[in-house]
């Protein structure tokens, strides 16, 4: 959901100081010095102002990376707990990181279609999105705002060296040992009116840039960990505090240009098409049979399509701006949605 169907920045850090509980379910906060979301009414120490982004929903602040406030319980229903619940969400407070299957609820004396059913009425996802946000969002929290190096980031809360391990190991597919032989791509995610967006960076420039929704992201990630042979890992960069102001430019129709290193691998024609789409101006269209022309192979309509769809940096290389032939809307990851959005935006501030 957009700030815009948010109330006032100034009204909502108010309501926040005064812990003013007719806010309840209106928003939550999300605190950037710790990574933790909360909700109106919290009671723990309140941050600066501008320490403080807003969310309509638990979902919402989940996908930008917070975790659950400890002390409020954002994710129970405000003013009641159902008791067959309780438990079981006490037990993910005190574990986080816990994987639990419908098995393992049923032995616990909890139906885990009665848990689905809840989380999706008062989260709008369901129970195992929910812990697999915690799990990815814990990893996140522990480098980017713990402030921490990389191999000892995860030493905190650990009881022993192997429970060290084993977590690293999950988290960057390699031994601590093994960190300073690897190269290393930062991964954060930034807000845009469209929602989250997943970025990746090196040293050399902004590697990947989509919403966190698209299905092929996963893939996408896999494939760049084989080319820069380079292990995914949450933290900061360079380059990040750039993109995000350059993205809020973009949204804001104040620039039709982004002037950020991009590291983009594929083939020879990959990156003719990638560059092809780059040359197309700002709040205008092009069809895949011209962007076929425009790198001298009329025929290679249907590959032309196909290497768009392997764009791993939207936005920034535009496949937003090819459509059908007849002028319609088509093949676009993000979704068609989205891409409307786009294509109307920079009609707008042409």
């Amino acid at each position: 959901m957009t700030e815009s169907k948010l109330p006032n920045k100034d009204i909502m850090y108010e309501a926040l100081l005064n812990k003013d509980s007719s806010f309840e379910g209106t928003f939550f906060a999300g605190i950037k010095t710790t990574g933790i979301f909360c909700r109106p009414t919290c009671t723990a120490k309140k941050p600066k102002k501008e320490n403080v982004e807003y969310y309509s929903s638990a979902k919402d602040a989940l996908a930008y990376g917070y975790r659950p406030c400890k002390i409020c319980h954002p994710m129970e229903d405000y003013g009641e707990v159902p008791s067959w619940l309780k438990g079981l969400l006490d037990e993910i407070e005190k574990n986080p990181g816990i994987k639990l299957k419908d098995y393992d609820l049923t032995q616990r004396g909890v139906d885990p279609a009665r848990v689905r059913r809840w989380f999706q009425k008062f989260h709008g996802i369901t129970f195992q999105a929910y812990l697999r946000a915690l799990r990815i969002n814990r990893a996140f929290g522990q480098i980017k705002y713990d402030k921490k190096i990389i191999c000892p980031a995860f030493d905190n809360g650990f009881n022993s060296q192997s429970g060290f391990n084993d977590a690293f190991k999950k988290t960057t597919g390699l031994n601590p040992s093994e960190c300073s032989k690897s190269s290393i791509v930062s991964v954060t995610r930034l807000l845009t009116p469209l929602g989250p967006m997943f970025v990746a960076a090196n040293e050399d420039g902004i590697c990947l840039l989509e919403f966190t929704d698209r299905r092929m992201l996963e893939t996408e990630i896999k494939q760049l960990k084989q080319i820069l042979k380079a292990e995914f890992i949450p933290g900061d960069n360079k380059y990040f505090a750039e993109l995000d102001i350059q993205l809020k430019e973009y949204f804001k129709g104040q620039r039709k240009a982004f002037d950020i290193p991009l590291v983009t691998e594929g083939t020879e024609f990959q990156l003719n098409v990638w560059s092809a789409l780059q040359r197309i101006p700002y709040g205008e269209t092009r069809s895949y049979q011209t962007q076929a022309e425009m790198i001298n192979n009329p025929k290679a309509v249907r590959a032309v399509a196909s290497a768009n769809g392997a764009n791993r940096i939207s936005i920034i290389i535009p496949c937003h701006r090819v459509i059908a032939k007849d002028g319609t809307l088509a093949g676009f990851g993000g979704g068609l949605w989205r891409k409307k959005y786009l294509l109307d935006l920079e009609k707008r501030n042409m």
